[in-house]
């Protein structure tokens, strides 16, 4: 089942390739420290081919939850459009952190694509699937924390994406744009993180829009995670 923002959303996204240096200009020329600044001229690499096989784990693989201590932790994507900066709340997202943390390390999301662009109602990059399709998963799945109340995910938010199933967090996760209101039933998304540079790169990415011209499909610009590093 493809991992989604909206419950009811089913339709599965076709990843479509596009070789080639594109260059995209956002709204201003530098981001700020909470990860709300604007666009910049984006210049991306071309994208490297998806991985052809994909390591999935057991439930028994996922790790326990991060110490609260440190409360966060910083980390690293490094995208073929440049590098996006982040602060993962430890405290608040313990075992979002540590399964975040454990499938870095493991170089589960390296030279995957960014699959699913939403630029009309919802305003989310979504990434974190090797197989491009929007129905991966690392094996293993786990619960909701630390979501918004309110259903309210400011730009620069880190969150989880999810099937209808509370349980089924994994590998998928998103990062909002802009203002971003999602529903609540169901228990809402784990916000386990913010942006903390490099929120640009996704509003050019967004400026862009669909390969399709739609309000929900694969980025007309390709972005694609290379690696992904945490810190302590």
């Amino acid at each position: 089942m493809r991992r989604a923002l909206l419950p009811a959303a089913t339709a599965l996204l076709v990843l479509t390739a596009c070789g080639g240096e594109a260059t995209y200009t956002g709204a201003s020329e530098e981001s700020g420290g909470s990860g709300e600044g604007g666009g910049s001229a984006l210049s991306c690499e071309e994208p490297p081919e998806a991985p052809g096989d994909v390591t999935t784990y057991a439930q028994s693989d996922l790790p326990e939850p991060v110490p609260a201590d440190p409360a966060t932790l910083t980390a690293t994507l490094e995208t073929n459009c440049g590098d996006i900066g982040l602060e993962l709340y430890a405290a608040d997202a313990p075992q979002t952190v540590a399964s975040f943390e454990f499938l870095a390390q493991e170089g589960y999301w390296e030279d995957s694509a960014c699959h699913r662009l939403t630029t009309s109602g919802i305003s989310v990059l979504q990434c974190g699937d090797p197989t491009g399709t929007g129905s991966g998963n690392p094996g293993y799945g786990y619960g909701i924390e630390n979501a918004p109340e309110d259903g309210l995910y400011p730009p620069g938010t880190l969150a989880m994406a999810r099937t209808q199933d509370p349980e089924s967090n994994g590998g998928q996760f998103f990062i909002v744009y802009d203002d971003t209101q999602l529903p609540v039933e169901g228990g809402g998304y784990s916000i386990f993180g913010r942006v903390t540079s490099g929120l640009e790169i996704v509003e050019a990415v967004a400026e862009a829009g669909t390969a399709s011209g739609g309000g929900d499909g694969a980025p007309a610009q390709p972005i694609s995670l290379l690696s992904v590093n945490v810190d302590g």
